[in-house]
């Protein structure tokens, strides 16, 4: 998310922090009850969520940009993904204050390691107290640039070819389609990817006249086009699964 969205989602989302509406953070279900999402949370999210995640996303609720976090059912459901398909190796591009870095590194094994990518180093450090503290921070090699870059640099290394179990992207949403190729050179078959965002607020199904925010409105094309992208590319496996603001998981078949 550009730092001009980042400033203008900082007054929307204080009100909402002021409300204390599920911490004023990382509310971003495409359900349309709040009681139902709230039920969600406290019947089977907080109970489960390790401390240092807890504290982190607290934390993260004051943070003026605190739009950007991954929400903590999505959270659990990526640790639970990582598990399942026994990741080791792993990238993710797009990491704020590391809600999601964080539940992906609590879910690999010991010897399991992240690349972890974002423009903002500051946002990053301010989770790394809560990584320490959860006995996963060795597992993370923290990489700060732009995400277009920092991939064709991996990809230089013959060695990552083919070789990631798991990328999950919460970045720029302009940029997804040109990450997607970068990626699909980087991941193994077999392997997966997660695209966080989209369903984006629900606007991929909305009137182009829906009053949205602006940020809304300004990365809804690029979402709806990676979408029918994704649906046409035969080189993976998709499923839109509606977590969060939508996470679509791609299988690499080729």
């Amino acid at each position: 998310m550009s730092a001009n969205v980042e400033r203008e989602n900082n007054g929307q989302e204080g009100e909402e922090a002021k409300k204390g509406r599920h911490m004023g953070v990382g509310h971003k279900s495409l359900l349309q009850s709040d009681a139902l999402f709230q039920y969600i949370l406290e019947t089977s999210v907080y109970p489960r969520e390790p401390a240092p995640l807890r504290e982190l996303r607290e934390m993260t609720a004051k943070h003026p940009w605190n739009l950007m976090t991954t929400s903590a059912d999505e959270g659990q459901f990526l640790m639970l993904l990582v598990k399942l398909i026994n990741a080791k190796n792993t990238i993710e591009l797009g990491v704020y204050t590391g809600y999601s870095l964080l539940s992906t590194a609590l879910a690999l094994p010991e010897d399991g390691k992240i690349i972890a990518m974002d423009i903002h180093r500051k946002n990053y450090e301010l989770g790394v107290p809560f990584m320490e503290k959860a006995g996963v921070h060795h597992k993370i090699d923290f990489r700060e640039g732009q995400g277009i870059t920092l991939l064709e640099e991996l990809m230089q290394d013959e060695k990552n070819i083919g070789f990631f179990d798991f990328v999950f992207v919460d970045a720029d949403k302009d940029n997804y389609l040109n990450y997607h190729e970068r990626i699909m050179k980087l991941v193994k078959v077999g392997g997966l990817i997660g695209y966080d965002n989209t369903l984006w607020n629900g606007s991929v199904a909305a009137p182009d006249d829906t009053p949205y925010p602006k940020y809304v409105k300004y990365y809804k094309p690029f979402v709806m086009e990676l979408n029918t992208a994704l649906a046409a590319d035969p080189r993976i496996e998709i499923s839109m699964v509606p977590v969060g603001d939508g996470i679509t998981l791609c299988r690499r078949l080729e």
